[in-house]
């Protein structure tokens, strides 16, 4: 059995955003699934922190920070088009961002032998001076870069399995050789990126790897690509730790997206990329919410991703 950590908070409810398919409900549906099922009893509960600007400006210019805040302090109600927002968004993005720093500390501190961030607003399509896709801050993105600069860590392996391409963390990592990013996503589809040709630039040629899915992909389509191409490449990169950015809008009750997996192939997913992590880092894993926008397939997806983290 591992030690799997879970962070939450209420502030990330105050994140408000009306009739928007990114909305509270979504952690009150996950919330509601684990208490009622009992798997909140066998998580090991942490604490996120509020991340600070140097910890912000890890991927993020000063700048970008400062109008996040003031768009909120002003009380508008959209970044961009996508993208909504109230009087509590800042600040819950800042604690969403240091959810991750918070995971990161469990993970390599011993605390916990894996950790999952329920975690809002998200973050894979924030580019480091652009908010996109309900996307504020890129968690992920400054997850790893902590790991690196404060953790002395030399590798960090991203893999991404939200529908939607993470634009921002790719674009954040294109140039890096330590940060490996891997996604797969529904292809042609928003935002647009994620081709299968690109994979990298100077130093980072061949750290990133792409798997445009057709509409409709199904769970064979995905765990082929997760056993025969996926795992391969992380036990060549070899990372010092690996981070999944969860998104649970592959399912195919969500109603954003065209990709039909079912709420099992989230598990057999966890499992395999648990399993790999266990063999190539000391198991250290991290995996932190994206999308996923039908309550209830996204909580039993949760579930089954948690009951995999553990087992």
């Amino acid at each position: 059995m591992k030690k799997t950590g879970y962070i939450y908070h209420p502030l990330f409810l105050e994140h408000e955003t009306g009739s928007h398919p990114e909305n509270p409900g979504r952690l009150r549906a996950i919330t509601r699934k684990l208490d009622e099922s009992g798997m909140a009893s066998r998580l090991h509960t942490l604490e996120p922190r509020v991340a600070g600007a140097e910890e912000i400006g890890l991927n993020h210019p000063a700048g970008y920070m400062d109008s996040v805040a003031r768009a909120c302090a002003e009380g508008r109600d959209r970044l961009d088009m996508d993208t909504a927002i109230s009087t509590r968004s800042y600040d819950s993005a800042l604690l969403a961002a240091g959810g991750g720093l918070a995971a990161v500390d469990a993970v390599l501190d011993g605390t916990c032998d894996n950790v999952f961030c329920a975690v809002r607003p998200p973050g894979h399509h924030a580019e480091e001076t652009r908010s996109m896709g309900f996307c504020l801050f890129n968690n992920v993105a400054i997850a790893a870069r902590y790991a690196l600069a404060k953790k002395d860590l030399n590798r960090v392996f991203i893999f991404d399995w939200d529908v939607h391409h993470g634009n921002g963390t790719q674009h954040s990592f294109y140039a890096d050789p330590n940060i490996y990013y891997s996604s797969t996503h529904q292809f042609p589809f928003y935002p647009g990126t994620g081709d299968q040709n690109e994979t990298g630039t100077g130093d980072g040629l061949g750290a990133t790897l792409n798997f445009p899915m057709r509409a409709f992909s199904t769970d064979a389509d995905y765990l082929s690509v997760v056993k025969d191409k996926l795992i391969p490449e992380m036990f060549r990169f070899k990372p010092d730790l690996i981070i999944i950015s969860s998104g649970f809008d592959a399912h195919e009750d969500d109603p954003l997206a065209s990709v039909s997996l079912s709420t099992e192939c989230f598990g057999e997913m966890t499992r395999l990329i648990r399993g790999t992590a266990d063999e190539i880092c000391q198991g250290r894993l991290i995996s932190m919410l994206e999308g996923g926008y039908n309550y209830e397939a996204l909580a039993d997806s949760v579930y089954i991703h948690l009951e995999n983290l553990i087992s």
